[in-house]
């Protein structure tokens, strides 16, 4: 069984030096905890969706989670109950990378992050008090549990750009866009009944890693498969826990990072699978 810390959530960038005056108005205030802080900030609205984040800044050495949070670990959980004027609101991770922890690693974030959040208004000309309830984990030697009540008024008419807006979507150019698993130039054939060999084609870029994320119970190892010919970027995928009462094919999400940037698609993993 996968061992289990606390969870957390999002995104490595920089740090962010902004003129006060012009970041209140745009951002909460910042709640600390003992290796970590993190606050609301907003870009502003783009065709009708109000672009905001959450930032969180870690202490050096210290890590937090991705959704899928690796060897140990469990996902940020992110509630906006007792928002106003609010019909949804939709986070994004970027994507994470591969951290060591201890015997084992985390899929995660180190630094600093920010969670892209498009929000969206019942009544457009009106704001949004956007209120968020966020637990997640910082981790270093051992892990600590953080919690973050935030508050933010979205403007919706504001006179001044905000600050914030590169910072955010620099957040979004880093998370996983979706592609259907025809137009991704991928390869995956059954090597037995409980392993595969998923290959890429050749892509410039940084390194390519692969992420799977399969539902609740279910866990699959992923390594670098070396055998790949022509450039070809390979991975190994093992199953290594099921439910009881659950048997393949199973539907899994897979992130494929580097390469020309973040994607995400969905496929079946069963016996004799070949795609």
């Amino acid at each position: 069984m996968k061992s289990a810390y606390f969870g957390v959530l999002a995104l490595a960038l920089g740090g962010f030096a902004q003129p006060a005056a012009a970041a209140d108005a745009f951002s909460s205030d910042w709640a600390d905890g003992l290796k970590s802080s993190a606050r609301l900030i907003a870009a502003g609205p783009a065709d009708g969706i109000i672009q905001a984040g959450v930032e969180i800044k870690l202490a050096d050495g210290a890590i937090t989670y991705w959704r899928n949070p690796g060897d140990a670990g469990l996902p940020p959980t992110l509630s906006f109950e007792g928002s106003d004027n609010l019909a949804q609101a939709r986070t994004s991770f970027p994507a994470p990378r591969r951290l060591p922890e201890g015997d084992g690693e985390a899929f995660g974030y180190d630094h600093a992050l920010i969670l892209p959040v498009d929000v969206e208004a019942i009544e457009r000309s009106k704001p949004v008090t956007l209120a968020l309830k966020l637990n997640y984990a910082v981790c270093e030697a051992i892990c600590v549990p953080a919690e973050a009540n935030l508050r933010l008024v979205l403007p919706v008419d504001a006179t001044a750009p905000s600050p914030f807006a590169e910072a955010i979507a620099k957040a979004k150019a880093l998370t996983p866009h979706p592609v259907a698993w025809n137009a991704l130039a991928a390869d995956l054939t059954a090597v037995n009944d409980k392993s595969w060999r998923l290959c890429l084609a050749p892509q410039p870029g940084p390194k390519r890693d692969l992420f799977i994320e399969p539902p609740q119970a279910w866990w699959f190892d992923v390594k670098p498969d070396a055998s790949g010919s022509g450039g070809s970027d390979c991975f190994r995928v093992v199953l290594m826990q099921k439910p009881p009462d659950s048997a393949l094919p199973v539907a899994a999400r897979l992130t494929i990072t580097g390469g020309a940037g973040p994607v995400e698609t969905s496929i079946a993993l069963g016996p004799g699978a070949r795609l």
